[in-house]
């Protein structure tokens, strides 16, 4: 009786005298710590391995400061520049001591930056400063820089400093799109003949779309079959759609130059059967075609395995029912199967599609000058011309397209639509 009193006029106490609420309250939270200790190392690698370079990625498409903290007393009189003349010879004894009293290394690194804008700056600052100390002792400056190198009279090289004035920059969000400031800042086309990443662009996106519709039509018929056939004949043929995953994608490629080079084994064949003339033979390596032949090969088994994954789920029962009410097979698969596939393909679309839209191997081993992609662009930028701020920008491009891709596909479809089971 005495322990039923204690509860009903007081809290419920554990052995230690503890409340119960608070003590369930502690075993709670220590629960909710451990679960984000567990959690914690994934986390952090997340971070690492996918936020911070992201941040890095979008921090380095806009920063331009290199060229700032080469040449400060430059850009001080660039401001009181006309940006049509000839500059005054402030400007000249400007760029003068920036050259001469600044950092070497800076220096360097900066004129890479400004070679970007204007092939030939690079050339002019390195020869002008092995010549500034020996041959100009002081002022006039501008005379005596003229006389040195007849480019620094060139009103464009100069020009050229407008796009460079800001920390930070559009200019290579421009580039990526064959734009370019101009000396007031204002957004022009580049020249005609430097017009080359808007082509490459729209190559991009139709070579991606090309390959997701043809591994589409080639993936499902092979998903329904897999779906359908007996255990013992489908395991045979699973082993066949993974069997490129076991295969080192470098052979794949190798394989595919052997059997599409003009006289391999595809061109061979088709003139021993008489399909062609030995002089008619198909070019099919190093070009778009050879591009769409080999991505869809090696990007058919992302499309196959969600498509059959959903595939698998879908009982016979219901083709049968809708036969047995009247429909015939065509209506049947049209009104009843297919729909239900959706998911699949849905899920199946969106991942060939992202891989497609920014591969850069196959293109690069067998696309030639005209298979060439926007991933190889970036390439060749990050590890050949070091302009890591426009390889940048086109990674963020590239990202926004993707991320506007998916929410396309949302509104259209439906993200919770799609399933890999």
């Amino acid at each position: 009786m005495a322990t039923s009193e204690n509860t009903a006029s007081g809290p419920l106490l554990t052995v230690d005298g503890t409340p119960l609420k608070v003590s369930l309250a502690r075993s709670l939270r220590r629960s909710k710590l451990r679960g984000a200790l567990l959690v914690l190392p994934a986390l952090l690698f997340l971070i690492i391995i996918f936020v911070v370079p992201i941040a890095q990625l979008l921090s380095r498409s806009v920063d331009d400061t290199l060229v700032n903290r080469a040449l400060p007393r430059t850009f001080v009189a660039f401001e009181s520049w006309d940006r049509q003349s000839l500059p005054a010879e402030a400007m000249f004894e400007a760029i003068f001591l920036d050259i001469t009293t600044g950092e070497k290394y800076t220096v360097g690194k900066a004129t890479t930056r400004m070679n970007y804008e204007k092939p030939g700056w690079r050339s002019l600052i390195k020869k002008s400063g092995r010549k500034f100390k020996k041959k100009i002792k002081g002022p006039p400056y501008r005379d005596a820089m003229i006389k040195i190198d007849k480019r620094w009279s060139d009103v464009t090289f100069w020009q050229t400093l407008g796009a460079m004035k800001d920390p930070q920059t559009l200019g290579y969000f421009l580039n990526a799109v064959d734009r370019q400031y101009d000396a007031n800042k204002h957004v022009i086309m580049k020249e005609k003949e430097r017009r080359v990443y808007v082509m490459l662009w729209w190559r991009t996106l139709l070579l991606s779309l090309i390959v997701t519709v043809g591994c589409l039509a080639m993936a499902y018929p092979v998903a329904h079959l897999l779906a359908t056939l007996p255990l013992r004949y489908s395991n045979l043929l699973m082993i066949c759609v993974l069997m490129p995953f076991w295969t080192s994608l470098l052979v794949r490629i190798v394989a595919w130059m052997v059997m599409l080079q003009n006289n391999g084994v595809v061109n061979s064949t088709l003139v021993w059967s008489g399909i062609l003339d030995d002089e008619n033979r198909l070019s099919m390596m190093y070009n778009f075609t050879g591009t769409v032949i080999v991505m869809i090969q090696i990007l058919l088994p992302f499309m196959i395995l969600p498509i059959y994954s959903v595939m698998k789920t879908i009982p016979p029962s219901y083709m049968r029912a809708a036969q047995n009410l009247g429909a015939p097979p065509s209506l049947a698969f049209l009104k009843v199967y297919l729909p239900q596939t959706l998911p699949g393909v849905g899920a199946g679309v969106i991942l060939v599609f992202i891989v497609a839209i920014g591969y850069y191997i196959t293109p690069e081993l067998v696309g030639g000058k005209d298979g060439q992609l926007i991933g190889n662009m970036i390439a060749y930028h990050m590890q050949k011309s070091l302009n890591w701020g426009l390889a940048a920008a086109m990674g963020t491009l590239l990202l926004a397209a993707i991320l506007l891709l998916y929410w396309v596909y949302d509104r259209i479809v439906g993200i919770d639509n799609m399933r890999m089971n």
